[in-house]
């Protein structure tokens, strides 16, 4: 009865693992089917039936490839990234770097990657091959032709590579992806020159050859499972794009350590800017770089501004957020900072209750866990004192110069450009205008990246036209204080000169007044002596009938001389002339 129980256990097992496999199988033939149309709804129908079938058999090699390249045409990059971290090179290294406590920083184990350091798929579940001499064997030889000598080991999962490798470039992780897509370009040459060599004409497999009556055997009707487009050109252009910005990157990084500020917003500027788009990590970063480039050449709000950005594409940046905090304390911003300083102190607190960096496990960040204790006290330190300094009235001394980027004492004409230049560039209309570059990890995110953009730019700009109004405010003082000094200087000019001539006008007055006593004087001689003579007329009339016209002139000249005139007494004796 026993022996009855066990052969009917060992049926039912039979059975169910053949009803499974098939159940598979179908559902890995009509996922195919469905991803060969290349639209969105059915590749989603196919991804339910791919989970259908890992749930059966988990660790089926076809069925994951075909999920992750679902979910790569679906632009899940995230999905493909969870699906397959243990194969990222950068998380693996870090890994392995903690467990042998000598961890270093993501920037620095990003730049160790190698090609030749990377070993994915590793070997340790394929058999040890005997070196040793063994004797021929016809058995041996007809498994080998039956399982078919185009297949390699090694070729079972190296679509991890390609898939993972554009994923990567998706999300930012240029390092990882890089290495991925080159090692997977070589091994698929590789794997490529041995099949060839295989192709030979006394090679052969009988699994091709199709039996008549065999509807096994017959040609697939269904596509290729290759769905995206992984083939070398593909590969190669999206390679030279990956190294390109990487080199932008070094050059932008190397003129910043330099001290080149300048030069290091200019390659930033064009990795940002560029016409194509970049994933949205890489230029989060970026964002970053070109912030502290903007602060150490002193443009205030242009690093604000870029440390709104930066946090408009993650909002769980720690190096942002400390430095936006720290640029507002800097120009006397206090409330601002203060506000910036609280958000982390939450950031901190929700890291070391979840006891993780925030973000999956292949995100890379510029602090390490065990780093957060100490940065949290400080923090808390930090943000007593502003509270202090905030309760003691240190509200309203803000920096507006330092804000805008103009001197102390600069022209209205200086203000007026500085302030025109920050507007067209901060705009809040404009905000999101680098989303139109960013190619966002998840399509979903895109509402929330814009509002997160609209409202840092919209407090930028608020107080970008309150240091305006305030700067302009005092220029305008400083103008009428100017006219003010202006007008009593040329007043006090006037009284001295005014001081100076009263002199010169009084002496000229008494030289005229001198010289009219003298004229006058003169004229009463001369009417003296003209009263004389016509007086004398009457005693003899007859000297005035030759030469009365001739006197008659000169005492006209004479009369005219003095301004008066005054009867003369005549003879009319003498008018006989």
């Amino acid at each position: 009865m026993a022996l009855t129980t066990h052969s009917l256990s060992a049926t039912e097992k039979r059975h169910w693992w053949l009803t499974n496999r098939k159940i598979v199988e179908k559902c890995i033939k009509d996922a195919r089917s469905l991803m060969a149309t290349q639209e969105q709804s059915e590749i989603a129908s196919a991804l339910n039936l791919l989970d259908a079938a890992l749930a059966i058999s988990p660790r089926l090699d076809q069925a994951l490839e075909l999920r992750a390249r679902a979910l790569l045409y679906l632009r899940r990059f995230k999905d493909v990234a969870d699906m397959l971290q243990d194969y990222i090179p950068s998380l693996r290294m870090g890994n392995d770097d903690s467990s042998s406590s000598s961890s270093v920083s993501s920037d620095t184990s990003s730049q160790q990657l190698s090609r030749e350091g990377v070993k994915l798929l590793s070997s340790s579940d394929s058999p040890v091959r005997d070196q040793s001499f063994k004797c021929f064997s016809v058995s041996d030889l007809k498994k080998k032709v039956m399982a078919g000598l185009c297949k390699t080991c090694d070729k079972e999962g190296q679509w991890r590579y390609l898939v993972l490798g554009e994923a990567c470039c998706h999300l930012g992780l240029m390092e990882d992806a890089m290495v991925l897509l080159q090692t997977g370009k070589r091994l698929a040459s590789a794997a490529f020159r041995r099949e060839s060599v295989c192709w030979s004409e006394d090679s052969f497999s009988v699994t091709n050859i199709p039996f008549s009556g065999d509807a096994t055997n017959a040609p697939p009707t269904t596509p290729p499972r290759t769905l995206l487009a992984d083939s070398e050109s593909v590969v190669t252009q999206l390679l030279g794009h990956i190294k390109f910005l990487l080199r932008r990157r070094a050059a932008a990084l190397a003129a910043l350590d330099a001290g080149l500020y300048s030069e290091a917003v200019r390659h930033f500027s064009k990795i940002v800017d560029g016409r194509r788009s970049a994933p949205q990590s890489f230029l989060a970063e970026c964002y970053m770089h070109r912030a502290s480039a903007h602060r150490s050449a002193g443009r205030i709000a242009e690093s604000i501004a870029d440390c709104n950005r930066t946090l408009a594409l993650d909002p769980t940046c720690i190096q942002a957020l400390e430095t936006r905090a720290s640029l507002f304390e800097t120009i006397r911003c206090l409330p601002d900072s203060l506000h910036d300083l609280e958000h982390l102190k939450l950031l901190y607190n929700a890291i070391l209750r979840d006891r993780k960096l925030p973000g999956p496990a292949w995100k890379r960040h510029n602090v390490r866990y065990r780093e957060i204790p100490g940065k949290l006290c400080a923090l808390t330190i930090k943000i007593q004192e502003l509270k202090q300094r905030l309760a003691s009235g240190e509200t309203g001394n803000v920096d507006y110069y330092a804000l805008i980027g103009v001197r102390r004492g600069c022209s209205r004409s200086e203000l007026e450009r500085a302030h025109l230049l920050l507007t067209l560039r901060h705009k809040p209309d404009k905000a999101t205008g680098f989303i139109e570059r960013c190619e966002l990890a998840d399509e979903r995110d895109v509402e929330s990246v814009k509002e997160r953009a609209k409202m840092s730019a919209l407090l930028l700009y608020r107080l970008v036209q309150k240091g305006y109004t305030n700067v302009m405010g005092c220029i305008m003082d400083e103008e009428a204080a100017e006219k003010q000094r202006k007008k009593a200087a040329l007043q006090a000019i006037q009284v001295q000169k005014e001081k100076a001539t009263e002199p010169d006008e009084l002496n000229k007055g008494e030289s005229i007044q001198s010289d009219n006593r003298s004229s006058v004087e003169n004229n009463n001689t001369q009417m003296s002596q003209n009263r004389s003579m016509v007086s004398s007329s009457t005693v003899n009339p007859a000297v005035f009938q030759g030469v009365f016209c001739r006197d008659l002139t000169v005492v006209g000249n004479l009369l005219s001389q003095v301004g008066f005139n005054r009867s003369m007494p005549v003879k009319y004796e003498a008018l006989s002339c």
